[in-house]
């Protein structure tokens, strides 16, 4: 495992530290950003595995320690920990600018923007899948419902948090339409879209859009978009939960894209 040993000390405020628990987000975190890290935990079980981690907190002269059962749980706000809490800085959300979006056109990889997906777990999954497949960028939009970086996406994201760049698109619908020159805007539908299969790759590369969890995408995306594309089923449901339909999505687009 890799772990980068440059860590510059911060000033923390408490208020805004993130608790990122499980062993696969943790280690993911200090592989890629440890000087975000400002304390870490971890039960007697875990301990073989964060040596590394301990080692880099100790040269930045920053808090680490075993602790028992009950107060993991206390410092992780959950039981669901893995036996390990980091607590760390936030990663910056970026501003979108079409005008960089234009440059990220010519390495042909898929964009994914999110338009009020408002629960943890599911942002979580969606990042989750998004690393998987190597999407490398997430915008989200102004939705009052939009959810955010968070202890439990972090959890659920299994270190995809770290992997991703995320960027926030306000006013999103007037981002969308300016995204149409170097993308080619696909908006997901759980009725009334073409077949996925029909979809073709185009000159521009895909960037998906993909809607709330009960309401889907609002009236003013949908048309801001360039196609509209519905998973077809088998009709005993009404549609797949947001990040189970992101993952057929994703897939279908980045699959022949090399």
């Amino acid at each position: 495992m890799k772990i980068i040993a440059d860590v510059r000390r911060a000033r923390p405020d408490a208020k805004k530290l993130l608790r990122i628990t499980g062993l696969p987000a943790v280690a993911a975190l200090f592989a890629t950003a440890p000087e975000r890290v400002e304390k870490l935990f971890f039960d007697q079980a875990t301990k073989p595995a964060v040596g590394p981690f301990c080692a880099v907190l100790a040269r930045a002269r920053k808090p680490y320690r075993v602790v028992g059962t009950e107060e993991l749980a206390r410092v992780a706000g959950t039981i669901l920990h893995g036996g390990i809490v980091a607590l760390a800085q936030p990663r910056p959300i970026i501003p979108f600018d079409p005008d960089a979006a234009a440059m990220w056109a010519r390495d042909a990889r898929l964009l994914l923007l999110i338009d009020g997906v408002g629960n943890p777990h599911n942002f979580g999954a969606l990042v989750r899948t998004a690393a998987f497949f190597g999407v490398p960028r997430i915008v989200l939009s102004d939705h009052p419902a939009q959810a955010l970086p968070s202890d439990a996406s972090y959890r659920i994201a299994e270190g995809g948090l770290e992997y991703v760049e995320l960027y926030r698109a306000a006013p999103f619908v007037p981002a969308i339409r300016k995204l149409r020159h170097s993308h080619l805007v696909v908006g997901a539908a759980a009725q009334g879209g073409r077949p996925l299969a029909s979809l073709r790759q185009s000159e521009r590369p895909f960037a998906l859009v993909l809607g709330n969890e009960e309401a889907g995408l609002r009236p003013a995306t949908l048309k801001a978009c360039d196609e509209i594309v519905t998973i077809p089923g088998s009709g005993s449901v009404q549609s797949l939960n947001v990040a189970a339909s992101a993952a057929i999505l994703i897939h279908a687009m980045t699959a022949n894209r090399d």
